[in-house]
């Protein structure tokens, strides 16, 4: 009863700590991670700048409010006029060359209507949409990056979690072998030498032991960062670090897949839409342009005086017939621009084929590490057995002893090695393939 109520009281801390599987990661993640907040943002930003675009089909309307003094006769002259205050006496020669000081009140209501820019307008909002879709890829590429982010420090918790439950299970193994030395040594088949070998080996695996229970505290505070959550929010891990089952897809699918879906190959494919969609608007800037212009406006003495009212209408052409051959070097760039995206295009392709291939490899290197690393743990702990029975009839020495411990641990250390780069190199070649979505099948 003492025992039960001894196990029960070691794991009730962990009660308080909420269960979490890889999958609800990746949900959590999503949903706090910083980046993902920071695409979101930008992404809505581009959505803005199209409506900014937009602006330049609608009018323009300005409202403006001055107020002038002066003896300029000119001003007095045709201050008097627009405020339809000029009587016969201001036509005497007098008041012409040396009119009082006046003031003049204005309010102005002016409207510029765009008629035709050369598709300076339809290319703006051209641009803008395509830099939003090239923001909506950036954020599928970030959301990507968080998934993967999730994997790694994820398993990296559990490996750490498996490699100090390896080192513990050293420990005590390295403490039943001193016991046993210990006996052998009254019994006297051996000498002290042997009991101080295996104290230092005890020593040292009691050292691997402080160290991954460090790697496991850093470990867990990373998954947090990614996460999104404090550094010392604790969780129970429920998805276990086993091997995962082979896919069934071709390395060409994947290849497809991935010039197909990847946010950089899409990203490419926008870039260079958008490098013609620029190097048309420079082009449009040798084309004139007609605009319309009107004005509603009030002149008066005082601000809330007597007022004359008058309007103005008028269509202009504007043709840039001459720069300086600015025009000319703007239109130069732009083509520039359009073969080097063009360029970087094909260049992407080649490089998200050649990351496919690497997790492919990866993956399948993985899953041959694990068949070779299981089987040499199973033939490690027999022959740790094998050698444990034998030093303790005297037919082995300390040395046989120590080397199969060391054994042992180091197996078991490159198996859930193995495994751990198995899991991760399925979520990578999923990422290279552009198919790391929140519920695909890696996570199961």
């Amino acid at each position: 009863m003492r025992k039960k109520l001894l196990y029960l009281g070691l794991l009730a801390p962990l009660y308080g700590q909420d269960p979490l599987s890889l999958r609800d990661a990746v949900r959590v993640a999503l949903s706090h991670n910083k980046s993902i907040e920071a695409a979101g943002a930008a992404r809505q930003a581009a959505g803005a700048r199209i409506q900014q675009a937009k602006s330049g089909w609608l009018p323009r309307l300005n409202y403006s409010e001055s107020v002038t003094r002066g003896d300029n006769p000119v001003f007095v002259f045709g201050s008097l006029l627009t405020q339809h205050q000029f009587t016969e006496r201001n036509f005497g020669i007098g008041a012409l060359n040396r009119p009082h000081a006046l003031n003049n009140f204005q309010s102005q209501l002016n409207l510029d209507q765009v008629i035709y820019d050369a598709g300076q307008a339809r290319n703006a909002i051209r641009s803008a949409q395509l830099i939003e879709r090239v923001s909506g890829e950036d954020g599928r590429r970030t959301q990507q990056d968080v998934i993967a982010g999730v994997v790694r420090t994820y398993y990296a918790v559990v490996l750490s979690g498996e490699t100090l439950a390896a080192a513990k299970e050293a420990v005590r193994s390295a403490e039943a072998d001193l016991k046993r030395a210990e006996a052998v040594r009254a019994a006297g088949m051996s000498t002290d030498a042997d009991v101080l070998s295996i104290r230092v080996h005890l020593a040292d695996v009691m050292e691997q032991q402080i160290r991954r229970v460090a790697d496991l505290d850093v470990a867990r505070a990373t998954l947090n960062d990614v996460l999104g959550q404090p550094l010392e929010t604790t969780y129970a891990l429920t998805t276990a670090l086993a091997p995962a089952g082979a896919a069934d897809t071709s390395l060409e699918q994947y290849e497809r897949q991935a010039v197909e879906r990847r946010p950089e190959a899409r990203e490419a494919k926008l870039a260079t839409s958008l490098a013609e969609t620029q190097t048309a608007a420079a082009r449009s800037s040798l084309l004139p342009q007609v605009g319309l212009h009107a004005a509603i406006e009030q002149d008066r003495q005082q601000f809330a005086g007597r007022s004359g009212g008058n309007w103005l209408a008028s269509v202009s052409v504007r043709w840039n017939l001459f720069n300086g051959f600015g025009d000319k070097a703007r239109i130069d760039e732009a083509r520039h621009l359009l073969r080097r995206s063009k360029a970087e295009a094909t260049r992407a392709g080649s490089a998200i084929r050649l990351e496919v291939r690497r997790a492919w490899a990866d993956l399948h290197a993985a899953n041959q590490r694990i068949e070779v690393a299981r089987a040499a743990v199973e033939e490690a702990q027999e022959s740790l057995r094998i050698t444990q029975n034998r030093y303790t009839a005297g037919l082995n020495n300390v040395t046989d002893l120590l080397r199969n411990e060391t054994t042992v641990l180091e197996a078991k250390t490159r198996y859930f090695a193995a495994v751990n780069d198995q899991r991760v190199a399925a979520a990578m070649l999923e990422k290279a393939a552009g198919t790391l979505f929140p519920d695909s099948e890696v996570f199961n």
